[in-house]
């Protein structure tokens, strides 16, 4: 596929280092030629330096050939302007990065008058991440499938885990959940288990199933399950808003900390039931004074990635509080594993994955459609679910049948009647949604599980 990114900056690298992956022809432009050079000479693209919104730069770009033009500077107007100028020069999809929370309640009149293809708000969609961790507060990472009848959980096993010991056949036999075990990181070494697989401390392990089901055997494994019911927010920035929105609609407590005095008085007028603190989050006595102890969440949603990390591994020594740390300048690799901050949540990744989730999209055949995409453990893993259509080559053969690539899962099957965690003898039909777990990347359709 032929794509145009416009902005290099650090969310555009993180979509074109995930896009680069899956053998695209990419072309990005940016005025800043010595940010632009690096990109190009790190991945396998083409650069062009230059307005994103500027017709001559976008015909030099390619536009007349492009499939998809995806704009991700700093600048919504910019964004926008041009998607409005690719949309016309040559007529291929446009994704636009929109940010601003002014244009949060004009998105549908801006995709309808602009003919835009999809809008992403890196900053809305991470404070969505961040409420479903703190409804789920023993989880490490929580994504919903299949409008929440499905659930992906991933969990650190703590020193004396139930689990911790014992292989996947002996868990099945005492607990006799229907949540499948379907992927282990332990130390960086990402696998995905079968029944002699024996599960260690300190082993992140990512689970899969329906609702219902998760929450039984969270309660099996003496693992809270009830949402928290106070969280001090760290920073007053676009994502804390979205984020204090949400936890105020249920019910939750919320306590920001905010330095500027100008923007204190705006979050006080758009959120009441706030209490909104003018002091620095680093401010090690007012935190305390105002509870860290106790709390029971703590998110750092500051601007400078070191000060959340800092703020995370402080409220860590001093309350019990679920922790959930954001990231968006930095690349630390998997440093930041190593250390003990509880969930992290990376609005590039987070934006990547979505636009990602389209463009794989728009690459299937009509037989199966990618209905969600998840990358897990840096990357080493995909979650992927698919609406399984007429004509897939998957359709009314047993699951242990089929020629499945090594490294792929079938883990769950959703359809009107249930969500199954599947067998050797199920099989997937017409209209299912199927739940795929693999060591791959690339998959665009169902039929990529299979070996040729």
């Amino acid at each position: 596929m032929q794509i145009i990114v416009v902005g290099c900056g650090s969310m555009g690298e993180t979509l074109i280092e995930q896009l680069s992956r899956e053998d695209h022809n990419i072309t990005v432009v940016d005025l800043d030629a010595e940010n632009l050079t690096d990109v190009v000479n790190t991945y396998d693209v083409m650069g062009v330096v230059g307005n994103g919104a500027s017709y001559s730069t976008l015909k030099e770009a390619g536009i007349d050939d492009a499939d998809l033009m995806v704009a991700v500077t700093s600048s919504d107007e910019l964004n926008l302007l041009s998607c409005l100028v690719a949309k016309k020069a040559g007529d291929c999809k446009t994704v636009a990065r929109v940010r601003n929370p002014v244009y949060r309640q004009e998105v549908g009149y801006i995709k309808e008058e602009l003919g835009l293809s999809l809008v992403i708000n890196p900053e809305e969609a991470a404070a969505a991440e961040a409420v479903r961790l703190l409804k789920f507060p023993s989880a490490k990472k929580v994504e919903n499938f299949a409008r929440s009848r499905a659930e992906m959980v991933t969990i650190v096993l703590e020193e004396g885990s139930l689990l911790a010991g014992k292989s996947l056949r002996q868990i099945q036999e005492q607990l006799k959940t229907s949540v499948l075990f379907c992927v282990v990181n332990r130390e960086g070494d990402v696998t995905i288990p079968f029944g002699d697989f024996v599960l260690e401390a300190h082993d992140e392990v990512t689970l899969i199933g329906s609702s219902y089901h998760m929450i039984e055997l969270f309660h099996k494994l003496k693992l809270p399950t009830a949402r928290v019911h106070s969280t001090i927010v760290a920073g007053g920035g676009s994502v804390s808003f979205y984020l204090a929105q949400q936890l105020i609609a249920l019910g939750i407590d919320v306590r920001i900390f905010e330095k500027d005095k100008a923007r204190c008085k705006e979050l006080s007028n758009i959120l009441q039931e706030a209490l909104i603190i003018n002091a620095p989050a680093t401010d090690r006595d007012m935190l305390l004074e105002e509870g860290l102890a106790d709390i029971e969440s703590f998110v750092a949603l500051t601007d400078i990635d070191e000060e959340n990390i800092m703020l995370s591994l402080f409220a860590g020594k001093e309350s019990k509080a679920k922790r959930i740390t954001m990231l968006r300048h930095a690349h630390y690799g998997g440093l930041v594993d190593t250390l003990d901050v509880g969930s992290v949540i990376d609005t590039r990744t987070i934006t990547a994955e979505r636009i990602t989730q389209f463009v794989r999209g728009m690459s299937n055949s009509l037989d199966s459609n990618i209905e969600s995409l998840y990358a897990i453990n840096d990357g080493k893993a995909e979650v992927l679910e698919f609406l399984i259509r007429e004509g897939a080559p998957v359709t009314g053969i047993p699951l242990m049948e089929l020629n499945l690539k090594k490294g792929v899962l079938v883990a769950l099957i959703i359809r009107p009647g249930g969500v199954i965690a599947p067998r050797g003898d199920s099989m997937i039909h017409e209209g299912d949604r199927v739940v795929v777990v693999t060591t791959h990347s690339g998959f665009d359709d169902v039929r990529d599980i299979l070996n040729d």
